[in-house]
C-alpha cells in the first residue's frame, strides 16, 4: 500500500488492538524511493513514489518541477542532532549535548526552547518552499539505548506540535521503532536503514546481514506495519551491481517498499560489477 492509502487506514484503524499474523511475505516490495543529501539535477529525478533530500540544495522552482515527475518529494531534518556545517548551527551550538563523532554532528537538547523554535522556524521556511513534508531522522537517539533516552518526551511532544502545525504534510520516521506505541498518531510511515545490510564503518565494508538475523528484523517490521497501519520502507546499503542484486532478492519478499544506495547517499546510485 502507498503511503497515502494507510493513513486513510490509520486514522480509522489505530484504535483497533493488534492481531499478530504469521511472517508470510508477498514478493510486492518496490524500489521506488531515492534518498540523496548531495545536489542532484531535478530533470533526473523522475518516476519515484518518494525523494527525499537535502533541501538546502535546491529552490523552489526546482522542487516545483520534482513534484511533477514524482509523487512525494520530502526534505530531510533531524529533530535529535545538528551538523556543524548546517546554515542552522550557529543557532543552536549553544543549546548540545554532546557529539556525535561518527557523523561530525553534536547532539540536540530539546528541553531548550530556542531549539524548538528553531526547528520549527525551518520546518515552516522548508513547507513554504514547496514540499511535500519530512524524512524526520535520528529517532534512535531517544530509545533506549540512545544518547538522548531521557528526552524521548520531549521528542514526541514536538513530533506532535510539528503533526498539528501541519497535518495536510508527509511525515517519515527514521528508525527509533522502540518509540512506535508514542509516535504512530503523528507519523505517516516508518523507514529503518540496514534490515539486510551491515555497513562496516570500520572496514568501510559492505556486507549482509546473517539469514536469522535479517529474518527476525523483517518478522518485527512486519508486526509494526501490521500493528499501527503504518508502511515500512527499508533503506539498505550495497557497492557492487551483484551486492545490490543479493540485497533486492532479500528485500523484495518483505512487501516493502525499498531504497538500495551507497552509504554517503549524495547520488543516483550507481553499480559496478
Amino acid at each position: 500500500m502507498t503511503i497515502i492509502t494507510m493513513r486513510l487506514i490509520k486514522m480509522f484503524l489505530f484504535v483497533l488492538p493488534s492481531v499478530l499474523i504469521p511472517k508470510v511475505f508477498a514478493a510486492t516490495g518496490k524500489a521506488n524511493v531515492l534518498v540523496c543529501y548531495g545536489r542532484l539535477n531535478p530533470e533526473t529525478v523522475k518516476g519515484y513514489n518518494v525523494v527525499i533530500l537535502e533541501q538546502e540544495h535546491y529552490k523552489p522552482s526546482e522542487i516545483k518541477k520534482m513534484k511533477t515527475q514524482n509523487d512525494k518529494v520530502l526534505a530531510y531534518i533531524s529533530l535529535g542532532e545538528v551538523n556543524r556545517h548546517a546554515k542552522h548551527y550557529p543557532l543552536l551550538k549553544g543549546s548540545t549535548l554532546g557529539k556525535n563523532q561518527l557523523w561530525d554532528s553534536y547532539y540536540l537538547d530539546l528541553t531548550a526552547e530556542k531549539t524548538k523554535q528553531v526547528l520549527m522556524k525551518i520546518i515552516g521556511e522548508t513547507i513554504a518552499m514547496g514540499y511535500d513534508g519530512f524524512f524526520l531522522d535520528n529517532f534512535d537517539n531517544f530509545g533506549p539505548w540512545g544518547k538522548q533516552t531521557a528526552q524521548k518526551a520531549e521528542l514526541v511532544a514536538l513530533l506532535k506540535s510539528i503533526y498539528d502545525k501541519y497535518p495536510h504534510y508527509t511525515f517519515l520516521q527514521n528508525a527509533g521503532i522502540d518509540l512506535i506505541a508514542q509516535t504512530a498518531p503523528y507519523v505517516d510511515g516508518v523507514v529503518v536503514e540496514s534490515v539486510a545490510t551491515d555497513y562496516s564503518f570500520t572496514d568501510k565494508k559492505y556486507q549482509l546481514r546473517a539469514e536469522d538475523d535479517f529474518q527476525q528484523r523483517a518478522n518485527r517490521l512486519a508486526d509494526i506495519s501490521t500493528q499501527y497501519k503504518l508502511p515500512v520502507t527499508l533503506i539498505e546499503y550495497a557497492g557492487t551491481e551483484a551486492m545490490r542484486t543479493a540485497v533486492e532478492k532479500k528485500i523484495s519478499a518483505t512487501g516493502f517498499d525499498y531504497f538500495i544506495g551507497q552509504i554517503d547517499l549524495q547520488k543516483i546510485p550507481q553499480f559496478t560489477n
